[in-house]
C-alpha cells in the first residue's frame, strides 16, 4: 500500500513561493510584547519580510499577490519546541498511566512492533496537518527514521529542527545499538544544508536509556557538526534511580559531570531541578523546553519556570508527542502553561500571557538556533499566521493576552511558511490531507489487530 512512487506522488502538490505577497487591512502584532496596530500591512518578498507599516503609507507593487486581511490578526507563526511527530499513531493508545508504565509497558512495545519508515513518514504528515491547522509553522521533532520525518515535513512545507533518536538498546531505525552514533551522523550529513527549512540535530533520548559513554559520543557529534543536542531530562521524580551509571547526584549534575551542558544543549522537561541544578543550567547557557500538558497528564510535575526565567535561562514551550498530551495545538499549550505556573507560584501575576507567547515564538527560535524567526519585521523569515477575529471567543479583542487565554488553533485562517501560503481559509494547500488520513486509518487498523 505504501510504495515510494505513491509517496512521491503525494508530495507533488504545488504551493509556489510568490515574488511578492502583500497582506493588507490587518490587525498586526509583530512579536510578544509588541505594539498591537490596526489598519496595517505587511509585505513579503520571496521568503523574507520586506516591510510593515500603516495602510496610509502603502504602495502596492505591480504583480504582487494581495491578501485582504480585514477583520483578521497577523502574528508570528508559533514554534513547537518539542514533539515526537510520528507518535500520532499512538494517540489514545495508553492513557491515565504514570510515566514509567506508559513508556515501558505500552509505548516502547508499540514502537518495536509498528515503527518503520513508512509509518514515520505518514504519521509525521498527520502531525504536520494538525500543527499547520493550529498555527504552528516550525517544530523541533525527535524520533527514529528521522530522514523520513525530514522528508515528510519538507513535503508538507513546514520548517523543522529534527533530532534523530539515540538509545542503548535495539531501536526501530537502529537495530544494532553499537551503530547509534554512526546512524545519526549519517542523517546529519545527508540533511545538513539539503533543505533550508530542515535542520538536523542529535536527540539522546534520556540518561536512563543512554550510557555515559553514549551520551559523550552524542554530544561530541553535535559539537563537531554544529547542531543542537536534545535530551529528555529530569522529567520524573524518580529519574535518578533509573540513570545508567550515575556520575552526579541529580540528572543535571550527571550531565554536568559528563560535560554535556552548554549553549547547544536543550534539556526537555526539566521538571525536577533544585537550585544547584538551576545554577548549572544558567552558568552553562543551557536551554530548557517545558511541556506542561504532557507533564500534567503523566503527573510528572510542574517545571520551575519562574525561577528559570529569573536566572535568564532561555525557556521554550513544546507539546511533547500527542501520545502523552494528547494535542499538538500550541494555543491550548500556551493557555495551560500560563495557568499552571500561576497555580504553582500561588501568584496570579506569574508567567504573564506575553511571556508565554514569547516562549512559543522568539525564545523557541533562539534555543533552536533560528534567530530570524518569531518576530515579524524586515529581514526576518516570512513565517506567519492569520487569525480570524470574527469569532465569539475573540470578540471583543482588547489586547493580545486573549491569544493565550482564549484563542484556539481553530481560529487560524491562513498560514505562510518561508514565503509560501501553506494553508488558506483553513484548507491545507501543500499536501493532500485526505490521502494522509487514509494511510493513517490503514496503519491504525494494524495497531488494533496487534493488541
Amino acid at each position: 500500500m505504501f510504495s515510494n512512487d505513491a509517496r512521491r506522488r503525494s508530495s507533488s502538490a504545488c504551493y509556489p513561493i510568490m515574488p511578492e505577497t502583500l497582506f493588507i487591512n490587518c490587525t498586526f502584532l509583530p512579536k510578544a510584547y509588541g505594539n498591537l496596530t490596526h489598519n496595517a500591512y505587511l509585505r513579503v518578498k520571496g521568503d523574507t519580510i520586506a516591510e510593515t507599516g500603516d495602510m496610509a503609507g502603502i504602495s502596492i507593487p505591480p504583480g504582487a499577490s494581495v491578501i485582504d486581511a480585514s477583520g483578521k490578526l497577523l502574528m508570528p507563526g508559533l514554534i513547537n519546541g518539542h514533539n515526537h511527530c510520528a507518535m500520532t499513531l499512538f494517540r489514545g493508545l495508553a492513557d491515565d498511566l504514570d510515566l514509567k508504565t506508559w513508556l515501558h509497558g505500552h509505548i516502547f512495545p508499540a514502537e518495536a512492533r509498528h515503527v518503520n519508515p513508512e509509518m514515520v513518514y505518514w504519521c509525521t504528515r498527520l502531525a504536520a496537518a494538525e500543527m499547520i491547522l493550529s498555527g504552528t509553522t516550525c517544530v523541533a521533532d525527535a524520533y527514529f527514521f528521522s530522514a523520513m520525518s525530514a522528508q515528510a515535513l519538507s513535503d508538507c512545507g513546514m520548517r523543522a529542527v529534527i533530532g534523530h533518536g539515540i538509545v542503548d538498546f535495539p531501536a526501530p531505525s537502529v537495530p544494532d545499538p553499537r551503530k547509534n552514533i554512526e546512524t545519526v551522523a549519517s542523517f546529519i550529513a545527508d540533511w545538513k544544508d539539503r533543505d533550508p527549512r530542515i535542520t538536523p540535530a542529535v536527540f539522546a533520548h534520556a540518561p536512563y536509556t543512554c550510557s555515559p559513554a553514549t551520551l559523550r559520543k552524542a554530544k561530541e557529534l553535535a559539537d563537531k557538526t554544529d547542531v543542537r543536542f536534545f535530551i529528555h531530562l529530569a522529567e520524573g521524580q524518580q529519574e535518578m534511580e533509573m540513570i545508567i551509571d550515575p556520575q552526579g547526584t541529580s540528572p543535571v549534575r550527571h550531565l554536568a559531570s559528563l560535560n554535556l551542558l552548554g549553549e547547544n544543549t536543550v534539556c526537555v522537561h526539566s521538571v525536577w531541578l533544585d537550585d544547584h541544578d538551576l545554577d548549572l543550567i544558567e552558568k552553562t547557557a543551557t536551554s530548557v523546553v517545558t511541556c506542561p500538558q504532557s507533564n500534567m497528564k503523566l503527573a510528572s510535575g510542574i517545571a520551575r519556570v519562574e525561577e528559570m526565567r529569573q536566572r535568564k535561562i532561555t525557556v521554550g514551550l513544546g507539546t511533547d508527542g500527542c501520545a502523552s498530551n494528547n494535542s499538538l495545538d500550541m494555543f491550548k499549550e500556551m493557555d495551560l502553561f500560563a495557568k499552571i505556573q500561576k497555580v504553582r507560584q500561588q501568584d496570579a501575576t506569574a508567567m504573564p500571557a506575553q511571556s508565554v507567547l514569547q516562549c512559543a515564538t522568539t525564545d523557541n527560535a533562539k534555543l533552536l538556533g533560528l534567530p530570524r524567526l518569531g518576530h515579524l519585521k524586515a529581514g526576518y523569515k516570512a513565517d506567519l499566521i492569520v487569525l480570524d477575529l470574527a469569532t465569539p471567543r475573540l470578540t471583543p479583542f482588547y489586547n493580545p493576552d486573549l491569544l493565550v487565554y482564549a484563542a484556539s488553533g481553530a481560529d487560524v485562517h491562513t498560514v505562510m511558511i518561508d514565503g509560501r501560503i501553506i494553508m488558506e481559509n483553513r484548507k491545507i494547500l501543500s499536501f493532500d490531507l485526505e490521502e494522509t488520513l487514509e494511510k493513517i486509518t490503514f496503519l491504525a487498523h494494524q495497531v488494533r489487530q496487534a493488541r
